[in-house]
C-alpha cells in the first residue's frame, strides 16, 4: 500500500510551546519516511482543511523545524472553530473527505483543547460513518490545564511560571511603595472555569518567601464582604497584599465578574476585565490605593521564561502522537502520567478521546485552602514541579531569536469551498 500523508494542525488559544509539539509531531513523522509521506500544516487550524489552505513542512528545513521547539504561538495560524455533528453539517465532513483524498492524508494530527479533541474524535470516525480510513490524533494542548485524565497540559506550566514570577516580582514592587502609595496590587490570569492558572500565582509565597497573596478561582462562588475582610486583615499585618484573580470568578449568583456579554467562536462568553471590578470593590469599600494590571496575552506568549519540563512534555507529546499512529492507533489522546512528586517523573500514557472531548478537569476542592483564598500544600506539590527548569530560547542584540516558517502552499486540486 503506498505510504499516507499527514496532516496537522493548530486550535484554540496559542501557548508558548504549542510549536514544540509540531516540532515533535514533523520532525517524528520525518524519521519515519517509509510509512509517512509529508506533513501538511492546516493554515489556521482546521479551517485550513476545509478550505484546502495547505502547508508544506517538507519545504521547511531540518534547522527550521528545530528552531520550533523554542518559539511560541502557533507557526501555522490557528482558529476558534468547532465542527457539527455529521447530521447536522455533512457538507463539512463530504469536503474533508473531498481534500484528505486528493492529497492522500491518511493521518491526521490535531493539537488543541477540549473543543480541539472533539473535532479530532468527529474526524476519527470518518471510517466508520463515512467509509474515508484515517486515524485521528488529538495533541494535547492548554494554558488552562482542563482537560482530564492527563497529569497536566502542555502549555499551562509555562503560564504558571509566567505567572509565579510575575506575582513575586510585582509583590516586591508593591511591599517598596505600600508605606505612602500603591497598597494593593491586582492581577487577572486567564482560566474561564478551571482555577489552575490563578492558583500558580500561590507558588510566589514560599517558606523562603513568603508574601500576602490573595487568591480568587471560579471552583468558589465569590463573596464579597468575606474577600474584603481578607484583604482588609491582609494590608493591616503586612502593610501591602496582591490578589490573583481569574477571568472566570463568578458571584453567588452564577454569573462572571467579568462577563462583557460577548460570545466568542464556540459560544463561550467572552471574558476579561475582572481585575478592575476588584480594584474598585477596594477601592470603594477600604480605600486603599491600587494599581491592577490583565496578564492576557503576555501570559501564554512568553516563551523567554518557559518551563523546562513544558517544552518536554509538549514535544514529547508530539512525538508520542505520530507513535501512535503508526501502531494503529484511532480517537485516542497521549497523555503525560505522573509517576511521583518528588523526585518529578513522569511518562507517556493514553487516553480515549471519547473519555476527553467536551470534559473540564476543575481544581479539586483540596487544593484550596478552607477560607477559599489560597492553595493547600498538596496543590504546591502538585504545581511545583510543572514550572521547573528554564529552557532560554537564544537571544542575539538583547532580543529572542524565533523562527518563521516559508509556510508554503501546497497546490490546489479542488473546487473553492467556503466555511
Amino acid at each position: 500500500m503506498a505510504k499516507k500523508n499527514a496532516f496537522y494542525a493548530q486550535s484554540g488559544g496559542v501557548t508558548a510551546v504549542i510549536n514544540a509539539s509540531a516540532c515533535g509531531v514533523i520532525q517524528t513523522a520525518r524519521k519515519h519516511k517509509d510509512k509517512i509521506g509529508k506533513v501538511y500544516a492546516g493554515r489556521n487550524g482546521i479551517i485550513g482543511a476545509l478550505t484546502e489552505d495547505l502547508i508544506d513542512t517538507s519545504k521547511d528545513t531540518a534547522r527550521a523545524i528545530t528552531a520550533l521547539r523554542h518559539t511560541p504561538s502557533g507557526a501555522f495560524g490557528s482558529c476558534r472553530f468547532k465542527l457539527k455533528g455529521l447530521e447536522e453539517n455533512k457538507v463539512q465532513y463530504e469536503r474533508l473527505i473531498e481534500v484528505f483524498k486528493a492529497h492522500n492524508i491518511g493521518y491526521f494530527f490535531y493539537n488543541g483543547g477540549g473543543d480541539s479533541a472533539d473535532t479530532c474524535l468527529k474526524v476519527s470516525q470518518l471510517a466508520d460513518k463515512m467509509g474515508y480510513p484515517i486515524q485521528a490524533i488529538h495533541v494535547p494542548k492548554t494554558v488552562d490545564n482542563d482537560l482530564p485524565i492527563t497529569d497536566c497540559c502542555p502549555g499551562f506550566g509555562s503560564v504558571a511560571k509566567y505567572v509565579a514570577v510575575s506575582v513575586r516580582e510585582a509583590s516586591f514592587d508593591v511591599a517598596s511603595m505600600a508605606k505612602t502609595s500603591t497598597k494593593v496590587f491586582v492581577v487577572e490570569v486567564m482560566g474561564r472555569h478551571a482555577g489552575w492558572i490563578a492558583a500558580a500565582g500561590g507558588l510566589a509565597s514560599d517558606k523562603n518567601c513568603e508574601l500576602p497573596i490573595v487568591i480568587l478561582f471560579p471552583e468558589i462562588p465569590f463573596n464579597k464582604e468575606k474577600f474584603l475582610d481578607k484583604v482588609d486583615a491582609m494590608v493591616k499585618q503586612h502593610g501591602y497584599c496582591s490578589v490573583v484573580v481569574s477571568e472566570g470568578v463568578q458571584g453567588e449568583d452564577g454569573k462572571f465578574l467579568s462577563d462583557q456579554g460577548l460570545r466568542d467562536a464556540f459560544g463561550h462568553a467572552q471574558l476579561g476585565g475582572a481585575a478592575p471590578v476588584i480594584a474598585s470593590m477596594i477601592k470603594e469599600a477600604l480605600g486603599y490605593k491600587f494599581h491592577w494590571a490583565v496578564a492576557d496575552y503576555l501570559q501564554r506568549a512568553a516563551r523567554h521564561i518557559a518551563s523546562k519540563t513544558d517544552v518536554e512534555q509538549a514535544y514529547a507529546l508530539g512525538k508520542a502522537a505520530v507513535e501512535l499512529a503508526l501502531k494503529g492507533h484511532n480517537a485516542v489522546m497521549p497523555t503525560v502520567a505522573r509517576i511521583a512528586d518528588q523526585p518529578y517523573k513522569w511518562k507517556i500514557g493514553v487516553a480515549q478521546l471519547k473519555d476527553v472531548a467536551n470534559v473540564e478537569k476543575m481544581m479539586p476542592r483540596n487544593f484550596i485552602t478552607a477560607d477559599g483564598f489560597g492553595i493547600t500544600e498538596k496543590c504546591r506539590a502538585y504545581l511545583s514541579p510543572l514550572i521547573k527548569g528554564e529552557d532560554y530560547p537564544p537571544y542575539k542584540d538583547g532580543l529572542p531569536q524565533y523562527v518563521r516558517l516559508k509556510n508554503v502552499a501546497v497546490p490546489k486540486k479542488l473546487e473553492e469551498f467556503k466555511v
